[in-house]
């Protein structure tokens, strides 16, 4: 399984995507953003998959995948 945080443009749009993977039966939770990772509203979408998810359709900033404590960027919108 891969660890991933999603970060957005407001805590409205971190919300509504955290709403959607909790529907995908995909556990999440809101937190702070990393210090090692900056966004616009300083809240992001922690979530854990092994499932491809859609990114398209979430008003977001970017999305990290988590590698031993370091995030690569795997999408930006």
């Amino acid at each position: 399984m891969n660890s991933y945080i999603a970060t957005f443009f407001s805590h409205y749009d971190a919300f509504v995507f955290c709403d959607f993977l909790k529907g995908q039966n995909i556990k999440s939770k809101m937190m702070p953003v990393p210090r090692k990772v900056s966004a616009s509203c300083g809240t992001c979408v922690s979530f854990v998959s092994d499932i491809e998810v859609s990114f398209d359709g979430h008003e977001m900033e970017a999305v990290f995948i988590e590698n031993s404590d370091k995030f690569v960027e795997v999408f930006r919108s």
